[in-house]
């Protein structure tokens, strides 16, 4: 690879991770070709993209970008792959089910979230429980509506009990 190729590869990742919030890197070394193949389709229908990187590369990236990455390049050691997708745990879920198939790969090796960097594979339960921005937003909706919902229905069955009261007064 030439320097200006590797330069154009720097570039490419650079803006890469000014583009999104969500970036895992993971250990994929030890796959099969099929085996491989299979994560890549897990990956599309996710919708989380997977791109084998160069760690040196993608270290010079990180330094090139705006954001804090954290102890994140220090994990840039042996195979890494990227994987970036919109959806925070997506990645996550996704490392989560393949490892039902296949033995103990992929292995985290940390994920920028938001602004918060994971260090390490233990990091992927907590990966996998965070809540997407439309979950988030659902769950709000959810919480500002339950009030409403109490009155509405306090005030439809108040007036049942009360026109009992008056009907059955009445009949007396």
């Amino acid at each position: 690879m030439t320097r200006e190729e590797k330069s154009q590869v720097i570039q490419d990742l650079t803006a890469q991770l000014a583009d999104t919030s969500t970036i895992y890197l993971a250990d994929i070394s030890g796959l099969d070709a099929a085996t491989t193949s299979n994560l890549r389709r897990a990956c599309f229908k996710a919708n989380v993209q997977l791109a084998v990187v160069k760690n040196t590369l993608l270290s010079k990236a990180m330094e090139a970008s705006d954001k804090d990455f954290g102890e994140l390049p220090d994990v840039l050691k042996g195979n890494t792959s990227m994987l970036i997708a919109e959806a925070a745990n997506a990645p996550a879920k996704v490392i989560k089910e393949f490892r039902k198939k296949s033995k103990d790969r992929p292995l985290l090796k940390g994920a920028y979230v938001e602004e918060a960097v994971y260090i390490g594979d233990e990091q992927l339960d907590a990966l996998v429980n965070i809540k997407s921005k439309e979950e988030l937003i659902g769950d709000i909706i959810t919480l500002l509506q339950s009030p409403a919902k109490n009155v509405v229905s306090a005030l439809q069955s108040g007036g049942g009990k009360l026109s009992g009261i008056l009907k059955t007064l009445s009949e007396k």
